[in-house]
């Protein structure tokens, strides 16, 4: 079908689930009635790949080129016959399509196995806590990994599951390396990316061709599909916009790369497309068109127009995620990582969706914070959040999502979730935060009941003198306290970690280790990940290094990428040293093992002791609870109407009238006795909180309505009956 406008997301990104920005702009693009439609390359040259038809080729490929080489390769390459036996079963049960092939996969004869496998005997013990499902899936991912590292020694060095020619788009201060790849042969994988993107072009006959790239690992199969179209469509103009350019092209100069791209856009990419469309169908004087944030070449140089009047869209007019063209039932759910937490980005479909654009916290120095991605913070309203819920919920048949924000805030969390709760909407969901205070017990406890299964956050380098410096506005108690107040509810914490930052000791490497071993040895985190610290033109630390003491090795600008700056940090230290340890022992950690290793066993170099108490993080949860309930904090019940009785009590020739409120909640029936009075208001009192009325009152409106009837409100409000219903879901937020 004919459509105005094709956008794709190129290979590769993630196996299950669709990389949303071609979504976002196919729903911006409706509230405009411009025809659009998209594809996720990536996922299509997968399953061409990963067929019979596609490993029989692949095969014939190595036979023809004399490899493999490795003892491992050969061994696949011997047992061909079995993975063509198995391929097309193994896709079709990972896309959920044959759950009974579980059965079979799990009786250890049914797939081949190489390498990957290697690992299937020190985790034995992880499987008891595995269902059959989950077990074949982790076991059908060693599998497709196995096929992974043949093609890889043997087709294309540069393949990957979620990226490909990933090093290409790094630090690629210069385009020359990346041009130098373009002008040779494709390859053997860019041969099927161009048969997929060949049959979409002719079917859709687009005047405009967007290509999001998110990451560095999309870069080079972007410019492959350019060069491809430019070659053979070149009446089709072509623009690239999304997380790389928006980060890493804002200095570009170079005009090769306006051999392959008409058009890149910076930013929300709402306005700057909707003014290429109409530049595109309106083809008046080049001089009479207006640009929002795009490079072009103009008389053989790179120029960067901004000289639209036009404000971008407010996040409340961009309209709902369209994932309309997306093959939403041919993506694969993989277990690369036995832990519950961890396969979330692997594993199930989840529409994407946004609570706020940008960062309301906005200041820890090693973030982009003066790109608008960051800095520019607008909120929606929790109500149209809702709405997208139910229309995504309606239109895909997945109930699934997943909040991409750069940090959701905790309040339009809260009426997020009691909007949910309100409409009575069955949907799991997770997000990234930070650490905040303001995620209480209670306010955790509401998350859980409106759907909410895992967050993530920053927890960077566990040293409350580096979290300073960072401005990461926590300490290392404060994350201990919130994410014991998630887990206790049964939501699982991801924690991002970091290494290497500016002036960071050994002994500080070594403490944060410390730390992170009791997070997990208490319970009260799930999942983690080291990233090595890399300094950004547009952070802080990249903008002012003097101040965090680095120095750049260089002030010169390239012509192509610029975002990741090498630089000498003062103390000399060599964190990459650390790198393999510390990915090591978090490994073991997140499998619930090895808490009683000394530090040192997991480095093959002398490290200092550490100088943290090894009751550090345990005294810390159990200090007095800093969470005091504030007047104006909201009060809500989350449970059901009580049966109330009453009836008379007798002591010592005293007699007094009692209440009985009994509550059925989802997994039991439990009863409350106070006073007659007491009971009345009480049962009075939880139809006004009721989550079903609009109207919230906060703590001090509801101690002001005890008052008109009673006396000794905290009395009565820290006494055994309502320390029964908070436990069942009578919430201060």
């Amino acid at each position: 079908m004919k459509t105005d406008i094709l956008a794709i997301t190129p290979p590769f990104t993630q196996l299950n689930t669709p990389y949303p920005a071609t979504a976002y702009i196919k729903g911006f693009l409706n509230t405009k009635n411009i025809s659009s439609t998209q594809a996720d390359l990536g996922i299509e040259v997968i399953l061409r790949l990963f067929s019979k038809k596609g490993l029989q080729d692949l095969f014939i490929q190595t036979e023809d080129n004399l490899l493999p080489k490795s003892d491992n390769s050969k061994r696949i390459f011997a047992l061909k016959n079995e993975y063509l036996k198995t391929i097309d079963a193994v896709i079709a049960f990972l896309q959920g399509k044959n759950p009974t092939l579980a059965l079979q996969i799990c009786s250890d004869d049914f797939l081949p196995q190489a390498s990957r496998f290697s690992t299937l005997e020190e985790l034995d013990w992880a499987f008891g806590a595995m269902g059959t499902q989950d077990k074949a899936k982790h076991l059908a991912t060693l599998y497709l990994e196995d096929i992974s590292d043949y093609i890889v020694e043997c087709i294309d060095e540069n393949f990957g599951f979620s990226r490909y020619a990933e090093r290409l788009g790094r630090s690629a201060n210069s385009f020359d390396e990346l041009y130098g790849a373009l002008i040779k042969e494709p390859t053997y994988i860019d041969r099927i990316l161009i048969s997929v993107l060949k049959e979409k072009i002719e079917a859709v006959q687009p005047k405009l061709f967007l290509i999001s790239v998110p990451f560095p690992g999309n870069l080079y199969s972007a410019f492959r599909c350019a060069q491809w179209i430019k070659a053979n469509h070149p009446e089709i103009k072509i623009s690239m916009g999304g997380g790389f350019p928006n980060t890493e092209l804002r200095s570009l100069s170079d005009a090769r790369v306006f051999e392959f791209f008409d058009f890149i856009t910076l930013d929300d990419g709402e306005l700057p497309i909707e003014l290429l469309y109409h530049n595109i169908t309106h083809p008046f004087p080049t001089e009479a068109h207006f640009y929002k944030r795009t490079f072009l070449l103009e008389n053989g140089k790179v120029v960067y127009r901004n000289d639209a009047f036009r404000n971008d869209y407010k996040q409340a007019d961009v309209g709902t995620p369209d994932y309309t063209g997306l093959l939403l039932d041919k993506y694969i759910s993989v277990i690369e990582i036995v832990n519950p937490m961890h396969r979330m980005w692997s594993d199930g479909r989840w529409n994407k969706l946004t609570m706020a654009h940008g960062c309301y916290w906005g200041k820890c120095t090693f973030c982009d914070i003066s790109l608008d991605y960051i800095k520019v913070y607008e909120p929606v309203a929790a109500k149209l959040i809702v709405d997208r819920i139910e229309d995504l919920y309606a239109k895909t048949g997945q109930n699934g999502f997943h909040f991409v924000d750069e940090a959701a805030p905790p309040a339009l969390m809260r009426e997020v979730a009691l909007e949910i709760i309100r409409r009575q909407l069955a949907v799991t969901w997770w997000t990234n935060i930070r650490f905040e205070k303001s995620f209480t017990q209670d306010l955790c406890l509401l998350l859980k009941a409106s759907g909410c299964i895992a967050v993530s956050g920053g927890l960077e380098v566990a040293s409350d003198r580096l979290l300073k410096l960072i401005d990461k506005g926590v300490t290392v108690e404060q994350v201990a306290k919130v994410t014991r107040n998630f887990t206790e509810a049964g939501i699982m914490v991801h924690a991002y970690l970091m290494y290497g930052y500016p002036t960071q000791t050994i002994q500080e490497t070594v403490d944060s280790l410390e730390m992170v071993r009791q997070l997990f040895e208490v319970g009260i985190l799930q999942s983690g990940f080291w990233h090595q610290f890399a300094m950004t033109a547009h952070s802080p630390v990249g903008m002012y290094p003097e101040k965090f003491g680095v120095v750049k090795d260089t002030e010169a600008i390239g012509s192509f990428a610029n975002n990741d700056i090498n630089y000498t940090d003062k103390t000399g230290i060599d964190h990459n040293k650390f790198s393999f340890g510390l990915k090591k022992s978090l490994f073991n950690f997140m499998h619930g093992i090895c808490f009683d290793y000394e530090l040192q066993d997991w480095f093959d170099f002398k490290i200092p002791r550490t100088k943290i108490p090894a009751d550090f993080i345990e005294k810390a949860l159990n200090n007095g609870d800093q969470f005091n309930t504030k007047p104006t904090a909201k009060v809500v019940w989350i449970g059901g109407k009580p049966a109330t009785s009453y009836f008379t009590k007798s002591k010592k020739g005293h007699t007094w009238e009692m209440a009985s409120l009994t509550f059925h909640d989802k997994k039991e029936t439990f009863t409350v006795q106070t006073n007659k009075k007491e009971g009345e208001w009480l049962n009075a009192i939880l139809d006004k909180v009721s989550i079903d009325n609009e109207k919230v009152l906060t703590f001090q409106e509801v101690k002001i309505d005890f008052e008109q009837e009673m006396e000794n409100f905290e009395l009565f409000w820290y006494s055994k009956p309502i320390n029964t219903l908070r436990e069942y879901g009578l919430l201060v937020l």
